[in-house]
């Protein structure tokens, strides 16, 4: 098993995307990279902790790499913009690749190259790629937000801007 560190904008919109993929075998939804150990939803919105929302992901790398799974993670958010994703702005919003090794980081380099060179997004690619420092994981109610509040999530998910940029961007799927 392997682990990836990834943070888009919002958690809520970063676990549905992973969810359906073979290999994939747990995505937390918590708060990375910051200076308060154990910090609550209430603090890191504060934007003072130095926390991103991200999610972790356990992968089967046997099944689906991380290249792979960043090319999904790259088709979730706009990766140009680093004060924070669509409706939500701030540092605790900014998109981030959290590598936990030399691999991911030159793996994470080389799609960057390529997305930028395919002219894909308006201008290029931003988001920070840092060395993982620490995860803690969020409350249970932000834990598989998208199915336990289907409604709010997907007005949410529309209502930010982020569902128009994706199927603006990718189309539909």
């Amino acid at each position: 098993m392997a682990t990836a560190t990834l943070a888009g904008g919002c958690f809520w919109c970063l676990i549905k995307p992973f969810d359906q993929w073979d290999g994939v075998k747990e995505i937390v939804s918590g708060y990375s990279n910051g200076d308060e150990p154990n910090p609550t939803y209430e603090q890191v919105s504060t934007g003072t902790t130095g926390h991103v929302e991200a999610v972790q992901i356990d992968f089967d790398e046997e099944v689906m790499s991380y290249r792979e799974l960043l090319e999904v993670f790259f088709k979730t958010f706009d990766p140009t913009d680093i004060g924070g994703q669509f409706g939500d702005r701030g540092p605790h919003y900014m998109p981030a690749v959290f590598y936990h090794d030399e691999a991911q980081h030159n793996t994470a380099l080389e799609l960057i190259k390529e997305l930028d060179e395919a002219n894909i997004f308006p201008a290029p690619i931003n988001t920070p790629l840092l060395p993982y420092k620490n995860f803690y994981r969020a409350e249970d109610e932000h834990q598989d937000f998208y199915k336990k509040n289907t409604g709010h999530y997907n007005a949410y998910y529309k209502g930010s801007g982020r569902k128009g940029f994706v199927e603006n961007v990718w189309g539909e799927k």
